[in-house]
Order: C-alpha cells, then structure tokens, then sequence
C-alpha cells in the first residue's frame, strides 16, 4: 500500500512506484522534429542517444537500431494524426529494482508526440529578451552534455525567468562563461566571427547547434569558432541567438540594456529551411 495525496491504495494502482526515472532520474531523452513523415536530423538524434545510454551504463537491446527507432516514432505520429509536423520525445530509462545500485541496466523506453502549426522553421518578428541565471552553475563534464531526465536548473531557471518577465535565461558553467540557454544552445556574432562554447564547457551537444556550425561554415568571410564565451562578452556582441531542433532559431534582441540585430540569424535560418526541404 502507498499513500497517493493523501489516501491510501495499493501501490499496484500507481506505475511511479518503482520508476527510476521518476525516482532518482535515471533516464535520457531524446526530442525529434517531424516534417512531412519524416525526423529531421535522424541519424544525429539516433547516435546521441545511444552515445547518451552508453554514458550512463545502460544495456543497449540488439534491436535498437536506427530503423528500429525511426519505425517506432513515426509510428506513434501516424496513429495520433501528427505526420506533416510534430515534436517527439522518447525517454529511456533504467527498469524497475533496487535504489542507487540498480539491479539491472536493462531499459524501457516511452514516447510521446505533439502537433506543431509550421512545417518549416520560423523566427517570430517579436522581442525576446533574456539575462544570466546566476542561482545554480552547471559543471564542465560528460554529464552535462547529454539529455538526462535530471533538468532541475533548466526548471528553475525557467521559473525564474518567468518571475522576471524574461524570454529564456543564459546558463553558467562553474568557471561563470555562458554556456546556453535554458533550451538551447547559445551563438554570438563577434566582430565578423560566429562563436559558441566547446561542448567541453558543459554545455549541451546539440543537435542543431551541429547543424548551424556546419551551415555557417559555408558563409563567405565568417569566421566560425568553438571557444568560450563570459558575460562580458555579451555587451559587445552583434547578434546573439538561441538554437535548438524544435524551434531552430530564435534571435535575442535584449539583454540587459543591450540590443541585437538579427540578420545571420535570418540568413542562417533560410539556409536551414533548404536544408529541410532537400533532406
């Protein structure tokens, strides 16, 4: 028996009694784009998530491959009527037993999708402004590059944000650089050159922040570089923006009391949104 706010059942009525992901956040995700019936970035979204599994000592199942985990999202977004555009996320976890110590590495897996209005990616023509979030540091290391169900300073930064009236908040690694947003990576255009931090810095190896790097490259006399970034930095940036695979890019046009342009912001995103449409 357990007791469920406040009244007393069988703890069989209950499937987060014994989940790890629910009680220790023993889990990874993965979120997918879906245009036309197709996932965007697939074998990028694939390979993370089995390089994510690896890093926290889950037992990969030989069926898992690529097609595997294709079948079973489009599947799930073809039921649900969600084909021409949809977010998708699939969240493995560690099975049931033991506390820290599991008693196997074996895995489940559950996925979800919503509908999304745009089929190919859009920059609303809207202000978004954000600031530091200075009340949790994340740290440089393996763990903070991949998608794990642990998202506490994403959660409270996100209410700290909102609190504020801000857009997003930018993340501190414990070396106080910016690292990224709440959800997404973070590029800054610096005097003719395009910058993100190193995954090495703790920030999340993104997806899309993959594709925006190789994108950028292909643009005459910009120069494109993985290297720190500290808050300093941000006064005198050109152009600042937020990438992630669902929203692709979003500019930022305030932080604090400066203001950004937005122009390699557009040009990248039509380049992007012919990427899609060849994919």
């Amino acid at each position: 028996m357990i007791n469920f706010n406040g009244t007393i059942q069988s703890s069989d009525a209950n499937l987060l009694v014994n989940n790890r992901a629910f009680l220790y956040g023993d889990g990874v995700f993965e979120t997918v784009k879906i245009i036309d019936n197709k996932i965007l970035f697939l074998e990028d979204h694939y390979f993370r998530l089995m390089s994510s599994m690896r890093v926290v000592r889950m037992e990969i199942p030989m069926n898992f491959t690529m097609e595997y985990f294709e079948e079973q999202i489009l599947s799930l977004a073809k039921a649900n009527n969600f084909s021409a555009s949809a977010r998708a996320r699939i969240t493995v976890y560690r099975n049931d037993g033991g506390y820290y110590l599991p008693h196997e590495n074996t895995i489940s897996f559950l996925i979800h999708t919503t509908s999304l209005e745009n089929t190919l990616y859009l920059i609303d023509k809207i202000a978004y402004e954000v600031d530091l979030y200075k009340d949790f540091y994340v740290t440089k290391q393996l763990l903070s590059s991949i998608k794990t169900t642990n998202k506490i300073i994403n959660i409270t930064g996100s209410i700290f944000a909102h609190e504020n009236g801000l857009d997003n908040c930018l993340l501190l690694n414990d070396s106080k650089n910016v690292i990224e947003a709440l959800q997404g990576n973070i590029f800054m255009l610096l005097d003719g050159k395009l910058i993100t931090p190193p995954v090495s810095e703790g920030c999340l190896n993104g997806v899309m922040r993959k594709q925006i790097i190789v994108l950028a490259k292909k643009i005459a006399n910009l120069e494109v570089v993985e290297e720190p970034i500290s808050p300093f930095d941000l006064q005198k940036a050109d152009e600042l923006f937020i990438t992630n695979v669902i929203k692709g890019i979003q500019p930022i046009t305030k932080y604090r009391k400066k203001e950004y342009g937005s122009d390699l912001a557009n040009d990248l995103l039509i380049r992007l949104n012919a990427q899609v449409r060849l994919g």
